[in-house]
């Protein structure tokens, strides 16, 4: 008697009855239902988007009516974790400047970001101020970083670079002093 299997896959000598070996299959025990969990609350809700990173009051209603909210309910849980200091318009312009700053933008296209989310005239200039960034300095790192060192000679990179700058939100005067061009000419 060898290990052959024969036709239906039994080796061969074992018959066709279970012998004993119960159907594992039959005998499995029934799953349990699962466990639905209960529709989280508009706070709850907020709460979550929050965790993930700052957003501003306006952003955060539009996220949470955006998801089914209703827009007085979205209203209430805003202010509800804006009394308990979950959400602060102002650290989220902080945070926004500071942010945008890093990445290579300046203030022009900033203020104009801050705008979108509906924060004050005084909230915004707060936050710029608070982050004191070197415009300047910054301006002339990024054309240093991506145009090279000497731009003088080349017009036409002057010119590339100013413009790129002015794209990314700098101003004529961050322009000029990174790119010793003025774009006005």
């Amino acid at each position: 008697m060898g290990w052959r299997s024969g036709e239906d896959g039994r080796a061969s000598g074992e018959s066709a009855s279970n012998d004993g070996v119960s159907n594992v299959v039959d005998e499995a025990p029934a799953r349990k239902p699962r466990r639905t969990r209960p529709e989280p609350t508009p706070t709850r809700r907020a709460l979550g988007l929050l965790v993930r990173r700052e957003h501003s009051r306006v952003e955060l209603t539009r996220k949470l009516t955006a998801r089914g909210v209703e827009r007085d309910d979205a209203v209430a849980a805003v202010d509800k974790l804006e009394a308990a200091g979950w959400q602060n318009d102002e650290r989220f312009a902080e945070l926004l400047v500071r942010s945008r700053a890093a990445t290579g933008y300046g203030p022009v296209r900033i203020r104009a970001e801050l705008g979108m989310h509906s924060l004050g005239r005084e909230a915004v200039a707060a936050a710029m101020e608070t982050a004191e960034v070197d415009w300047e300095a910054l301006a002339r790192d990024l054309v240093r970083r991506r145009f090279g060192d000497d731009l003088s000679a080349d017009r036409e990179r002057q010119r590339k670079a100013a413009d790129w700058l002015l794209r990314r939100g700098f101003t004529g005067a961050h322009i000029r002093a990174a790119t010793r061009f003025d774009p006005d000419d």
